[in-house]
């Protein structure tokens, strides 16, 4: 079963719902504005990928937050705590499928990886 955790309105989880609406794929959508994302399964998918990876500095939450705040997102702990406060600025979407984690939207990557039999 393919679980899958973003934010409804983000354009990239919408990508990524209709790829797997479009492929018949099953999957249960946890909305992080619903859903908050808890410390458990931040650590659970830092284990499968950096920390680092699970921040997304490109995003409007990352540029609002001040120089001082971005300066002190510098390891684990720190960056799983931001994450928590921001939820919104988790990568997105988080795909998990099987043992492994998928970060944002990548039609090639979903192919190779998520393509199931019906």
């Amino acid at each position: 079963m393919v679980e899958i955790y973003g934010i409804k309105n983000c354009n990239t989880v919408k990508k990524a719902l209709d790829w797997l609406a479009e492929h018949e794929i099953s999957y249960t959508f946890h909305d992080f504005k619903k859903e908050p994302a808890r410390e458990e399964k931040l650590t659970e998918w830092s284990k499968k990928v950096s920390w680092e990876q699970l921040v997304n500095k490109k995003g409007t939450t990352w540029r609002k937050l001040s120089k001082e705040e971005q300066d002190n997102v510098k390891d684990f702990s720190s960056g799983i705590q931001i994450l928590l406060q921001h939820n919104s600025m988790i990568k997105r979407p988080i795909i998990e499928y099987n043992d492994l984690i998928l970060l944002g939207f990548d039609d090639n990557v979903y192919l190779s990886t998520l393509k199931l039999p019906h």
